[in-house]
């Protein structure tokens, strides 16, 4: 897989992403700076390293397999791995300047 390969891809899933959105947050995940990490593989697996806004949230089941389906569902992903770490924590400033505006804070 070629570099530009695994660029389109990235972006793909990148537009994938941010059509999950948060239950709690009116704002998809990718503007929220949930997402920590995407690494497409030259054989198409990728890893999504992803956080939560804590550790208790209610979706905390459910929320990386929506995320492992939206990057299976990538053409060109060939796997999918969804790690999920609190390390940094979550918090607001890894909000998207354009999330923040949406969401009153700035």
């Amino acid at each position: 897989m070629t570099n530009e390969e695994k660029r389109t891809i990235e972006d793909n899933i990148r537009i994938a992403l941010k059509t999950i959105y948060d239950p709690e947050i009116p704002v998809n995940i990718w503007e929220l700076g949930l997402i920590y990490g995407v690494d497409v593989q030259d054989n198409g697996f990728t890893k999504v390293t992803m956080t939560l806004t804590a550790p208790n949230c209610p979706v905390a089941e459910s929320l990386p397999q929506e995320v492992k389906q939206a990057v299976l569902d990538v053409k060109g992903v060939k796997g999918a791995e969804v790690e999920i770490t609190f390390d940094p924590p979550w918090n607001q400033d890894m909000i998207s300047e354009e999330a923040k505006l949406e969401l009153g804070l700035l």
